[in-house]
């Protein structure tokens, strides 16, 4: 079964949205207040979601779904690491654990981005700790998950035999 590159990208971004949904619920519902690894998670995942978006608005053809592609695995790869970090945190020994720092917004207004990003992925204890697990999987475990898939979806476009057109993108 072979769906089209737009499909593929409108169940991508449609994929995205259901993400950013559930965090919303997790935070405003069940008052699980996130990290500041959590939030560039998020972030990652909404830059993912606005590619997919696009792509499947332009509904480009050859060379741009490999453009498109490409864009979203390496997001994923960004969106990934930054989840593979915060699982490390909450798996490192207790005495290991870095101290709880500033939040966010915090570090944005008082130092550097440079710095701020950082200090960020250095992790602190807040974003040790594990609030929700699922099949024994905690909720950047999860997200690590669904970069994954995200990034298997962009390379597959990359490698697609995509119908060539007359247009390039």
């Amino acid at each position: 079964m072979s769906f089209s590159s737009r499909t593929v990208f409108l169940l991508g971004f449609l994929s995205c949205l259901s993400m950013l949904l559930l965090a919303g619920y997790f935070q405003f519902i069940e008052h699980f207040e996130p990290c500041p690894l959590c939030i560039l998670q998020r972030i990652a995942i909404l830059v993912i979601g606005v590619v997919f978006l696009i792509a499947a608005l332009h509904n480009p053809k050859a060379i741009g779904v490999r453009i498109y592609g490409a864009l979203i695995a390496l997001f994923s790869l960004v969106g990934g690491s930054i989840s593979a970090w915060h699982v490390r945190l909450q798996n490192l020994p207790a005495d290991q654990v870095p101290s709880c720092g500033p939040g966010l917004n915090f570090m944005l207004d008082n130092f550097p981005l440079a710095e701020a990003l950082s200090m960020v992925l250095r992790g602190s204890g807040e974003c040790a700790e594990v609030l929700w697990r699922f099949l024994g999987l905690s909720i950047p475990a999860w997200t690590l998950v669904a970069f994954s898939v995200l990034f298997v979806i962009g390379l597959s476009q990359v490698i697609k035999k995509v119908q060539q057109d007359t247009t390039w993108l």
